[in-house]
C-alpha cells in the first residue's frame, strides 16, 4: 500500500507566491493602473489631480512624478513604474507623464504578444532592439540648438509650462526661466555645464504670478538681526561666516569658582570684550553685511548695529554655498583668517517685506552664478504649481542647452519615430518583427492621449498624421486647440532632446524588467497578513 506524501514547505507560512503568466499579468495589470491614473494629465488640455494625504494636506497638480510620490503606491510592481517618473525628474525634470504612459504601453501592447505565445526573452529582445533604433532615429530628426537662439529657448520654456497652472504668465516666466539658465551655465572644455541646483525657486504666497521675479543673486527667507541695523546698504561686502558669533562653551563640564564679587564683573567684562574682538575682526575686514551658519550673541548684535553692518543669523547650508557662489565671497570656518579677499560683493542688500514676512535679498551681483526666482499667487496651492512648472521650465531650457538638440513636440516626433520603427522592423525576420512591431504602435500612445485628452476622435487625428508624415512633413503634430494636423515646429511647440532620449530609454527599461519576471514570492508583511501589500484578493499561491 502506497505511503501518503509527505507535503515539503521551502518557504514560511504566510508567504504569498504568484508564478508563470498569472505573475506576469498582475504585474502588466499594475503598471497598466499606475499609467492609467497619471495619462489623464498628458498635454495642454491635461486634467489636474486632487490628492489628499492621511493628514489632510492637499496637493493639486498635474505633474506626473508628484501625483506619483503624493499618491504612496504600495504595489512592488507599481513602484518599479514610479521609478521611472523619478529618474525622469532628476535627469530633466519634465516628461515624468510622457514616460510613465509610454511604459504601461509597452506592456499592454507585450501582453498581446504573451498571449499569442511569443517568450517573454524575444519580445525583451525586440524591445531593445527597437530601443537601440529609436535613439538613432531621435539623434537622426534633432535639431540644433545653442545658447544665443533665445526665442527658441524661450518656446521650449513655453512649451513646458502650457497645460499648468502658470499658463496665463507663460511669456514672462518663460523669459525669467531662459535668463535664469544663461546666468548660472558655465563653459568647460567646449560643453555647456548646468546645475539646476544653482537656480533657487523660493515661493511666496500673496500678489498675482504675473508679479515673478528674477533676483541675479539670492533672497533668503530671513531678516535682519537687529532694528539699529542699516535696511538697506549698497555696494555691500558679504562675509560669510560658518562659526557663531557668540562666547563658545567648554566642550567639558567646568565650574568656576569666584571669591570676591569684583571678580563676577571682571567674568562679565572679559566676556564682552571677546564678543568686542570678534566683532572687530569682522569691521576690519571691510565687511557691511554678515551672513551667519550659526548664531549672533545679543551684545554682538548690538555691537554690529553700531558699526552700520547688516547681519542675518542661522543661514542654511545650502544658502551659505548658493551666495558663495552668487557674491564670489568665500565660506570662513574661523573668523581669526576673515580677510577682504573673502569677501563677496552684491550692489545692494535690503529687508523687503513681502506678503507678512520680512526677507533679504542680496542682488546685483557682478556675475552671479547662483540665482533666485521669487514665486507670487493667489493660494499656497497655485503657488505650488506655479513652482513646480518652472521647475519644468528651467529643467527643459537646461536640457536643451546640455545636448545641444531639439525636437517638436505635440505628438509630431512620437509619429515620426513609430513611421521609421514600423521600417525598420520590416528590415527583419523572426519573432523579433512582431517586438519592434509592437514598440513602434506603442510609441503612438502619446499623440492618441493628446487627442483623446482634448476631447478629440483619436483614430481620426492619428490617420490625419501619419498622412501628413508619409508625405515628408516630419514636423506634423497635433494642434489640440483646433484638432488640426500643424507644423508643430513653426508654432513653436518644441522640447529637448533629452526628454524623448531619456523617456524611452526608462519606460524600456522597465518594461523589459517586469516582462523577464515570471515568479513573485514575497515575504508575509505581518502575521494576519494573507497577501503582500497592493496584491489583489487571491493573488496568492499556495507551495
Amino acid at each position: 500500500m502506497a505511503k501518503d506524501v509527505q507535503p515539503i514547505y521551502i518557504l514560511p507560512e504566510g508567504t504569498q507566491r504568484t508564478m508563470g503568466r498569472n505573475a506576469q499579468k498582475n504585474n502588466i495589470l499594475a503598471a497598466k493602473l499606475v499609467a492609467e491614473t497619471v495619462r489623464t494629465t498628458l498635454g495642454p488640455k491635461g486634467m489636474d489631480k486632487m490628492i489628499v494625504d492621511s493628514l489632510g494636506d492637499i496637493t493639486i497638480t498635474n505633474d506626473g512624478v508628484t501625483i506619483l510620490e503624493e499618491m504612496q503606491v504600495e504595489h512592488p510592481t507599481a513602484k518599479m513604474i514610479v521609478e521611472v517618473a523619478k529618474t525622469q525628474e532628476a535627469e530633466v525634470g519634465d516628461g515624468t507623464t510622457t514616460a510613465v504612459v509610454l511604459a504601461g504601453e509597452l506592456l499592454k501592447n507585450a501582453e498581446d504578444l504573451l498571449d499569442k505565445e511569443v517568450h517573454p526573452t524575444v519580445i525583451a529582445k525586440g524591445y531593445r532592439l527597437a530601443e537601440a533604433e529609436a535613439q538613432k532615429i531621435l539623434e537622426k530628426i534633432a535639431e540644433k540648438i545653442t545658447a544665443t537662439d533665445d526665442i527658441l529657448l524661450q518656446k521650449i520654456a513655453m512649451t513646458a509650462m502650457t497645460g499648468k497652472g502658470a499658463e496665463s504668465s507663460k511669456e514672462k516666466l518663460s523669459l525669467i526661466a531662459v535668463k535664469a539658465v544663461k546666468l548660472v551655465s558655465d563653459l568647460e572644455d567646449g560643453k555647456v555645464m548646468i546645475d539646476r541646483e544653482n537656480i533657487k525657486l523660493e515661493k511666496k504666497v500673496g500678489a498675482a504670478v504675473s508679479q515673478t521675479e528674477l533676483v541675479e543673486g539670492i533672497v533668503l527667507d530671513k531678516e535682519r538681526v537687529h532694528a539699529g541695523m542699516p535696511r538697506s546698504l549698497k555696494n555691500a561686502k558679504i562675509a560669510l561666516i560658518d562659526s557663531a558669533i557668540e562666547i563658545k562653551n567648554t566642550e567639558i563640564d567646568a565650574k568656576i569658582q569666584i571669591t570676591d564679587p569684583s571678580q563676577i564683573q571682571g567674568f562679565l567684562d572679559q566676556e564682552e570684550k571677546m564678543l568686542r574682538d570678534k566683532v572687530d575682526k569682522i569691521v576690519n575686514s571691510g565687511a557691511t553685511v554678515v551672513i551667519c551658519q550659526k548664531g549672533i550673541d545679543d551684545l554682538a548684535q548690538h555691537f554690529l548695529a553700531k558699526k552700520n553692518i547688516y547681519a542675518v543669523r542661522r543661514a542654511k547650508q545650502s544658502d551659505m554655498e548658493a551666495l558663495a557662489r552668487a557674491t564670489g565671497g568665500k565660506i570662513v570656518t574661523n573668523l581669526e583668517d576673515l580677510g577682504s579677499d573673502d569677501l563677496g560683493f552684491a550692489g545692494v542688500v535690503e529687508e523687503v517685506k513681502v506678503g507678512d514676512e520680512e526677507m533679504t535679498y542680496i542682488r546685483n551681483c557682478k556675475n552671479p552664478k547662483s540665482v533666485t526666482v521669487l514665486i507670487r499667487g493667489g493660494t499656497e496651492h497655485f503657488v505650488d504649481e506655479v513652482k513646480r512648472a518652472m521647475e519644468d521650465a528651467v529643467g527643459d531650457v537646461a536640457a536643451a542647452l546640455k545636448e545641444g538638440k531639439v525636437v517638436a513636440g505635440a505628438g509630431a516626433t512620437e509619429i515620426e519615430l513609430s513611421r521609421q520603427l514600423k521600417a525598420f522592423s520590416e528590415s527583419l525576420s523572426g519573432r523579433e518583427q512582431l517586438a519592434i512591431q509592437a514598440y513602434a504602435n506603442a510609441i503612438e500612445i502619446i499623440p492618441r492621449t493628446l487627442a483623446e485628452n482634448a476631447g478629440l476622435d483619436p483614430i481620426d487625428v492619428l490617420t490625419e498624421l501619419k498622412s501628413a508624415h508619409d508625405k515628408g512633413k516630419k514636423w506634423a503634430g497635433i494642434d489640440v486647440f483646433s484638432g488640426k494636423v500643424m507644423d508643430s515646429w513653426e508654432t513653436g511647440v518644441i522640447e529637448p532632446l533629452k526628454i524623448k532620449t531619456q523617456a524611452i530609454s526608462s519606460a524600456t527599461e522597465v518594461a523589459v524588467m517586469i516582462l523577464r519576471i515570471d515568479d513573485v514570492i514575497a515575504g508575509s508583511t505581518r502575521p494576519d497578513s494573507g497577501r503582500m501589500p497592493g496584491m489583489p484578493p487571491g493573488a496568492g499561491m499556495d507551495m
